[in-house]
């Protein structure tokens, strides 16, 4: 089984997934390592990135994951923004995915998003992730799980809510 942990920047994708995969045993990929250098460069710039620019990246991390989850038969989490339902499309090609959206206020966000000095995401590009963000619709596989408590809380609630396989 592939699960992404989905979200706009500042939702704990990277912290919550690792520590999930930690958990289940399970393989641990970052999306944010698979963007190409432009990308980056882009986002940094404070650019937010269009439709163009993640095509290929979301190709890349669909790739991993049908090759490290559903051809070796390996359980893996990864952290991926999978704002749109268009991009969650491309990554449910991976077979076998379920997403775990985090969600929270735009202050709390914009908090974290302030205190990760360094990051490529800038503060001020939380209000178009937020513009771009589809929340799961009726029929895609995964749930919604609120940001306010701890990681560690919330990997718990994550695993109490994962389909059989994983309990």
């Amino acid at each position: 089984m592939n699960v992404v942990v989905m979200g706009v920047a500042g939702s704990g994708k990277s912290t919550v997934a690792e520590l999930l995969a930690e958990r289940l045993g399970a393989e641990y990929a970052d999306a944010d390592a698979f963007h190409p250098p432009e990308n980056v460069a882009k986002m940094a710039g404070g650019i937010p990135l269009d439709d163009d620019d993640r095509a290929p990246w979301l190709a890349i991390v669909r790739d991993w994951m049908a090759d490290h989850g559903t051809r070796r038969g390996a359980d893996v989490v990864v952290a991926c923004s999978a704002l749109r339902r268009a991009y969650r499309d491309v990554l449910r090609d991976a077979g076998g995915v379920v997403f775990v959206h985090l969600t929270g206020s735009a202050e709390l966000l914009g908090a974290r998003i302030a205190a990760r000095p360094g990051h490529f995401m800038k503060p001020d590009m939380l209000a178009s992730q937020l513009a771009t963000l589809e929340p799961l619709a009726p029929g895609e596989p995964g749930f919604t799980v609120d940001i306010t408590p701890g990681p560690t809380q919330i990997v718990a609630e994550i695993v109490g809510r994962l389909p059989v396989r994983f309990s």
